[in-house]
């Protein structure tokens, strides 16, 4: 199977999988890296995921199609979630939510044909202050009107919010180059130590059963 994965995204994957003392612990991190390239999760980058964390694909998928923020079908390269949870339904979401699906040509769930737009209706987006809200690919609006969404529709559709809103996927824009270092004595000595552990108590368990 030849790869999917882009050179940069396996090698920031391969770091991940560093970070963990079992492959399968970076299965969420590395999707999002996937997702980072392509949108969504494709069944080939799927595929060469379980390859790099030692699950089968029905393993990833079975995980991904379970977290609201990982795709496994085209979405796109906005998400519009309008939130209808109570204090942005007391302030117009469903009326905003029925103005989106009517600007957009699409109900909630859809797709714009020309795949700029996905919309969709969020639970509790936890900005109840700014009632209603929408996250666009994670970034937050509030206080929206029918003419403020409007507007945003037409400054994300121009280009003019690429600084604030990048394509679907990417969660950061910043890559991380401080933080926690651990040479790999330190960490294989940890690994042993804690499969050790594991074993005697999983004898003592056995024991006392």
């Amino acid at each position: 199977m030849s790869p999917h994965l882009s050179e940069e995204t396996r090698a920031r994957a391969v770091e991940l999988l560093g970070l963990y003392p079992h492959p399968r612990s970076a299965l969420i991190p590395i999707c999002h890296l996937a997702q980072e390239q392509d949108g969504w999760l494709t069944p080939e980058a799927m595929a060469e995921i379980a390859e790099l964390v030692g699950l089968s694909p029905a393993e990833v998928l079975g995980t991904a199609s379970f977290y609201d923020m990982l795709h496994t079908e085209p979405v796109g390269r906005y998400l519009v979630s309008v939130c209808t949870n109570i204090a942005c339904m007391l302030r117009g979401a469903y009326e905003l939510l029925g103005h989106a699906e009517e600007h957009l040509g699409v109900r909630s769930g859809g797709t714009t044909a020309d795949g700029v737009f996905t919309l969709e209706e969020a639970e509790c987006l936890a900005d109840c202050g700014r009632a209603p809200v929408c996250q666009v690919n994670h970034r937050f609006f509030g206080d929206l009107t029918e003419s403020s969404f409007d507007s945003l529709v037409d400054d994300l559709r121009s280009g003019r919010l690429d600084d604030v809103v990048p394509p679907h996927g990417t969660l950061v824009r910043v890559r991380r180059r401080g933080g926690l270092r651990v040479d790999d004595e330190t960490v294989a000595v940890e690994r042993a130590r804690t499969a050790k552990a594991m074993a005697e108590r999983a004898a003592q368990s056995g024991g006392a059963s």
